[in-house]
């Protein structure tokens, strides 16, 4: 049975709006998410970017307050506010003084439940969105890696780009905006989040009194079953100097018994400079200057890869350098010394985070989102200190299996 520790609180509001809150009493500061169960993966083809263009759009004026208004309200006290659109989900938050707390949530609040759309900055945003997917396409990594992530996934929503394409985000009217935020930014589909030095009851009385609105949500698009995996080569070309690639496969959900598992397999081969990956492909044949190796959750799936720069020459050795370690790790259990530097670094990088009121914030977003209850730190770390090498080496059996590993390549243009 769970017992969430004390300092951790949460409240269902009669629209089914969810608050939780994290009490830090020790800072002077909070950390305010409004979590929004709503990305990319819920938008349907010709919708494509959406969920991120209504992110950029909120910014631009409710029926209170002007796109510059809503620029300084955090500022012009000290703090900072901002937001991100993912796969499964949408976070505007703001990080503040306690003392300007009822400031911050009426603010968000007010981003979120009451936005105006203007025209104007509809068509001005366009261009500021298609800027940024210019960007992200001037990005050697971003490239290799949104294209890998096609690969792994199309034509599911998860292989399609957050930001969405050109011809789609053109297309968005103010018409469509509102109705996808009417179907996906109802109350029962959102979830109030603070940390630090906050109190609960007093958060879920500011959150009361300034959500006004109440309607019924549409469910989630019926999204295409993932297709069966199969491992895939890709490569590309662009005029760049180096050879960029990922190698990996589709992984584990948030909530999968053997996520521990892969996130230690993960740490022994990625995790840092001490790494398998960086003391063999860097340290030892100097053949890049970055190479690691990462896992992304999801819902339902995940995503597993191995991220490497380098010169095309040494492109193909580096693939199979790859490959060897994972390889070695269905082959040979990790040592014991190894394993337990892995489960430290795991452990402390999870508790050092909890210095962060962001990041603290953000734990309690994800855990409703993913877990709908609050995961406790001694939960994580019992169930990290519960893996044995045995259980990697077999894990790795099966997940490193080369017919379920797909390489993307980005080659300099010839």
């Amino acid at each position: 049975m769970n017992h969430e520790p004390e300092h951790v609180r949460r409240s269902l509001l009669p629209g089914g709006l969810k608050v939780v809150t994290e009490h830090i009493p020790s800072v002077r500061s909070v950390s305010v998410g409004i979590w929004v169960k709503t990305g990319s993966r819920h938008e349907t083809p010709t919708q494509g970017g959406i969920t991120h263009f209504l992110e950029h759009m909120l910014f631009k004026g409710t029926d209170r307050r002007s796109a510059y208004e809503i620029a300084l309200s955090m500022e012009a006290v000290g703090g900072f506010l901002n937001a991100f659109t993912a796969n499964e989900h949408t976070c505007y938050y703001a990080r503040c003084l306690d003392t300007e707390l009822p400031l911050a949530l009426d603010v968000l609040c007010d981003m979120v439940l009451h936005p105006r759309f203007p025209d104007e900055e509809i068509a001005k945003e366009k261009n500021v969105v298609i800027e940024e997917m210019k960007m992200y396409r001037d990005s050697p990594e971003d490239v290799v890696f949104e294209e890998f992530t096609k690969q792994l996934f199309d034509p599911h929503p998860l292989g399609r780009p957050i930001i969405g394409t050109e011809r789609s985000v053109n297309s968005f009217t103010r018409k469509e905006l509102l109705a996808y935020m009417e179907d996906r930014y109802a109350p029962s589909n959102l979830i109030v989040a603070v940390a630090g030095n906050a109190d609960h009851e007093r958060v879920v009385e500011m959150v009361a009194g300034v959500v006004d609105r109440q309607w019924a949500g549409g469910e989630p698009m019926a999204e295409p079953g993932l297709t069966e995996e199969r491992a895939k080569a890709h490569t590309l070309t662009k005029p760049i100097e180096q050879t960029h690639l990922i190698v990996g496969r589709r992984a584990l959900s948030h909530t999968h018994p053997d996520r521990y598992k892969l996130l230690l397999a993960n740490t022994v081969l990625g995790g840092g400079m001490s790494s398998r990956l960086h003391q063999n492909i860097r340290e030892k044949h100097g053949y890049c200057y970055a190479v690691s190796s990462f896992h992304q959750a999801f819902y339902d799936s995940g995503m597993f890869a191995v991220y490497a720069g380098t010169d095309q020459a040494h492109a193909d050795h580096v693939v199979d350098l790859i490959r060897d370690e994972f390889k070695r790790l269905q082959d040979v259990a990790v040592p014991g010394k190894e394993l337990i530097e892995a489960k430290s670094q795991l452990k402390g990088k999870l508790l050092l985070a909890q210095e962060s009121m962001s990041n603290r914030m953000t734990r309690l977003g994800k855990c409703e989102i993913y877990f709908d209850r609050y995961v406790p730190l001694d939960e994580i770390v019992r169930d990290i200190d519960a893996v044995k090498s045995e259980d990697i080496r077999m894990f790795s059996e099966s997940f490193f299996n080369p017919e379920a590993t797909s390489t993307t390549i980005l080659l300099p243009e010839s």
